[in-house]
Order: C-alpha cells, then sequence, then structure tokens
C-alpha cells in the first residue's frame, strides 16, 4: 500500500521539485522510517488515517532511536514535504504535519576573531616567498568580503571589478552577488597578479582562476584550512578556527559598528535573513550601550 504512495512522492519530487537523486533519496529514506514506525507501533495505517498525535508518537520514537535534534528536523521536513504531495494529490483530506512541532535546535555560534587578532593572524605570514604574497592576498580578501571559502578558491579574474570596487562572486547554488572590496585587499591581490601569480605555469582550465597553487592549479579548501591554523598558531590564537571563523568575524564586526542586517545579508549572500541573525554575536557590552543611546528607557 505505501509502496504506491512511496513511487508517485518520487515522481513528485523528480519531475515537479526537480530535486538530486540525492535529495530525493533523503526524502524517500524518512518516509522508510515512517512507515517502520507504522510497522513497529502501529499496524499500517494509512496517510489518511494518521493524526497528529500519531506523529508525535513518531517524533519520541526517532528520539529514542538516539536521533539529534538535527536528524530529528531533517526527517520532519521530509514527512511535510510527503504531506504537500498528499494534498496535492488529494490522497488526504487534512495535512496533520501543520500542527507538529520540530524540536528545538541548539545553534552553536562559532569563535569570533576580535580585529586585532585578525591582524596579528596577517601578519604572521612571510612574504619573502611567493606562497606568503598570495596567502596575504587571500585572507586580505576573505576578511574585506566575508567569503566562503569555496567562494575565495573558485574566485575568477574576470570577475574583479578594482575600478569600482566590487568582485563578483558565485555562491551557493551558483547564485551571483556583487562584493565591495577593500583598498588593503585590492592592493595585495595586485601584487600578487604582477609579481607572483605571472611566474606561475598555469595548468589548462585554471587560466581565470585567481588564486594557483604552486603547480599552476585551484587551491582546495583544506589547503586554506592548513594556511590558517598554522597562521593561528604562531599568533598564539587559541580560538578554534578555520576559514569560516574570518567570514563570521566579518559579519560580527560590520554589525558591531552599526550595519544593517539586510545589507550584511546582502554581502554574505544569504538567502533568508535567518541565516544572517546568527552572525550577530554581540557581547553583551555592546548591547548595553546600544540601548542606552537609541532606547528611550534607558536615556537619562
Amino acid at each position: 500500500m505505501w509502496d504506491a504512495y512511496k513511487r508517485g512522492f518520487k515522481a513528485y519530487l523528480q519531475l515537479e521539485k526537480s530535486l538530486s537523486d540525492n535529495s530525493v533519496e533523503a526524502y524517500l529514506h524518512d518516509i522508510d522510517k515512517l512507515t517502520e514506525f507504522l510497522q513497529d507501533e502501529h499496524g499500517m495505517k494509512t496517510p489518511d488515517d494518521l493524526e497528529l498525535k500519531d506523529l508525535q508518537q513518531f517524533i519520541k520514537w526517532i528520539g529514542n532511536l538516539g536521533m539529534t535534534a538535527t536528524s530529528q528536523s531533517r526527517i520532519i521536513s521530509g514527512i511535510r514535504s510527503f504531506y504537500k504531495y498528499c494534498l496535492l494529490e488529494n490522497i488526504i483530506k487534512k495535512d496533520p504535519t501543520v500542527l507538529l512541532e520540530t524540536p528545538k535546535l541548539i545553534r552553536k555560534l562559532p569563535d569570533v576573531l576580535s580585529f586585532e587578532e585578525i591582524e596579528d593572524i596577517i601578519s604572521q605570514i612571510d612574504l619573502s616567498t611567493p606562497e606568503g604574497g598570495r596567502n596575504k592576498a587571500i585572507l586580505e580578501t576573505m576578511y574585506s568580503c566575508g567569503l566562503r571559502v569555496s567562494e575565495v578558491v573558485n574566485l575568477k579574474i574576470s570577475c574583479l571589478y578594482f575600478d569600482v570596487g566590487y568582485i563578483r562572486v558565485i555562491g551557493k547554488g551558483d547564485k551571483e552577488r556583487l562584493v565591495p572590496i577593500g583598498s588593503d585587499a585590492i592592493k595585495y591581490v595586485n601584487i600578487y597578479r604582477k609579481d607572483i601569480r605571472i611566474h606561475v605555469l598555469v595548468k589548462p582550465g585554471n587560466d581565470d582562476i585567481l588564486f594557483l597553487n604552486r603547480r599552476g592549479s585551484k587551491l582546495t579548501r583544506v589547503m586554506i584550512f592548513l594556511i590558517l591554523k598554522e597562521l593561528a598558531k604562531k599568533a598564539g590564537i587559541k580560538k578554534n578556527i578555520s576559514p569560516h571563523t574570518f567570514r563570521h568575524s566579518f559579519a560580527t564586526h560590520l554589525v558591531e559598528g552599526g550595519a544593517n542586517l539586510r545589507a550584511v545579508q546582502e554581502m554574505l549572500g544569504h538567502e533568508s535573513i535567518t541565516t544572517t541573525e546568527i552572525y550577530t554575536h554581540l557581547d553583551r557590552e555592546y548591547l548595553r550601550e546600544t540601548l542606552h543611546q537609541f532606547h528611550p528607557a534607558f536615556k537619562k
């Protein structure tokens, strides 16, 4: 009985939603979990017979299997999509997932570097080597523009508009955005291009890639990670640092400086403002000062 529903759901995901094979498999796996629960606990009710209380028991059941809140939320998302399909196909009359609550996710904020710590990390670079000149250009660009590590390794020369102070970034889902770039980053990228990159024998297919390794190929994300780890160690910084730390610090410093959250969202390339809100990791003192400055109840 459920096999027919699953086949229909699979066709809906592939044809109407145009999802990748991996995404389709993940959604079908969520429905498999639900039918596994029904076999264990309820007998095989049809989608139309299932009520909110059944689905709440299902969430308890997957929780008892030791699944994290994140995994539970993913499965619930899959079940919601299935019921959306069932409504469209008139398999059900009402959607029992409407009032289904998702487990609360605890968002762990990454470490933030102060501006001084970022300068300290960058100052550890040995500029007497070609790699050092390149790494200086990379880190200045990452901090100036708040780039994801994938965006910096894929940055193209044809996407640099230094005459107007912008770069074109290709982010998640191939979405493009224009991001302002600071004068320091422009200066060190130009030095790298004129004095270092020009001497690298570029491998075919990498001609337009800005940052190259010594063999003339695109850098890997892991390479950027290792460069940063090594520099942070030299600077004596004990925080848990990754390329994402630079992006997080970029956004935090902007917000602390009074930047509009929508502007930060635009620069980071976030689809939703709620994603940007995690970057507003502001210290209590800053919040207190803001209240004293702007809130009528705090003004003397």
